[in-house]
């Protein structure tokens, strides 16, 4: 089967995938499309963890037994071990489809290539490749944690083209337009965490929920607050609104007053308190992060926490929206630090009259 002729199947299995929008942490979006004759007559995605994968959606849904020339198109190599459900290889091998095409290999090492291999081992045809990086791009979470087993810490900035991300006196409080900041709410949705400083907590009383479509959905919302200045604070909606419950205040365990813990406790809030000092805050709390499973966190940042997550090291990848204004207010600063940072596997769009680039952070400038 040519690569070209499998292209629109694989962007209508893209399609699929995407209906499942930060619904499937900690497993990857996932879709499939099955096609006789070069038809579609079936579909499937992975809907949440724990559910059929895509694979074996698409077959339930044809629900008979595939033509000869049947072709399964899935977005990301069929499973070969066993989870919460049974591998999708071998489901692949006894409904009878002699090939099946493949966006993306299983990014774990521990597994790349190797459903890929069995299914050809059972005589099956692979096509590999198949506009792998959509497909690969597509699971950016998952595709980090499952390598690292560490969480995406992804740094978001809103600024001007000077770099400064607090308008100036008397000007519009939104820095970017209205696209980019529907733009924002879309990967709230995916992301399984948001974080903000609690400077930013204070300044802006920010909700960090994704309202772009369908229902409002509340993600893990972190504060970080290392000396928990946030106790007793009254009229803040991360505190107050119905998804109290999914805020984390992360702070030091030495600062942590018993006044204060009572606090947070009659809001309904968390608290997370790490040990050690203020040099280990934030490998701390990813850490914590990783032992709770929270695969990934878009950190909506100010000035001063951008610059410093940025020196420190600590960010994987970056969203920057970037509007076509200059002065904004100097007197908070711009947020990149002095270190010479560069962008890999850069993507750049878009977005009404601003611009969108997203990459991974490198120190080779």
């Amino acid at each position: 089967m040519s690569v070209s002729a499998a292209e629109p199947p694989m962007l209508r299995a893209l399609e699929l995938a995407r209906r499942a929008w930060g619904r499937t942490h900690p497993n990857p979006m996932v879709g499939a499309v099955i096609t006789e004759g070069g038809r579609v007559v079936a579909e499937g995605f992975h809907e949440a963890a724990g559910g059929p994968h895509a694979e074996v959606a698409a077959l339930r849904a044809l629900g008979r037994r595939p033509a000869a020339d049947a072709v399964l198109h899935v977005t990301l190599e069929p499973c070969c071990t066993h989870g919460r459900t049974p591998p999708c290889v071998e489901a692949i091998v006894s409904s009878g489809i002699r090939t099946v095409v493949v966006g993306a290999r299983d990014p774990n090492p521990a597994h790349a290539g190797k459903g890929l291999n069995l299914l050809r081992q059972a005589g099956v045809a692979v096509v590999e490749g198949v506009l792998a990086e959509e497909c690969a791009d597509l699971n950016l979470i998952f595709n980090h944690w499952i390598v690292t087993r560490r969480p995406l810490m992804t740094l978001k900035v809103a600024s001007t083209i000077d770099g400064l991300m607090v308008p100036a006196p008397g000007m519009p409080r939104e820095v970017t337009g209205p696209e980019a900041r529907a733009d924002v709410h879309r990967w709230r949705r995916l992301f399984p965490a948001v974080a903000v400083s609690v400077d930013t907590l204070l300044a802006d009383n920010p909700r960090l929920t994704a309202r772009d479509e369908g229902p409002e959905r509340c993600p893990t919302r972190f504060v970080l607050d290392r000396r928990f200045r946030s106790a007793g604070r009254s009229g803040l909606r991360l505190f107050s609104d119905h998804h109290r419950d999914r805020t984390v205040v992360v702070g030091l365990e030495s600062e942590l007053r018993a006044a204060d813990a009572a606090w947070y406790e009659s809001e309904g809030v968390r608290l997370w308190t790490l040990p050690r000092g203020p040099d280990e805050f934030l490998s701390r709390w990813s850490e914590r992060c990783a032992s709770e499973g929270v695969t990934g966190v878009l950190i909506e940042g100010g000035p001063r926490l951008s610059s410093a997550l940025l020196d420190s090291g600590f960010v994987d990848m970056l969203f920057a929206y970037v509007a076509p204004k200059l002065g904004g207010d100097p007197a908070h600063g711009a947020w990149f630090g002095p270190s010479s940072l560069g962008l890999g596997d850069v993507k750049v769009i878009q977005l009404g009259k601003d611009v969108f680039f997203r990459g991974t952070v490198s120190r080779a400038f």
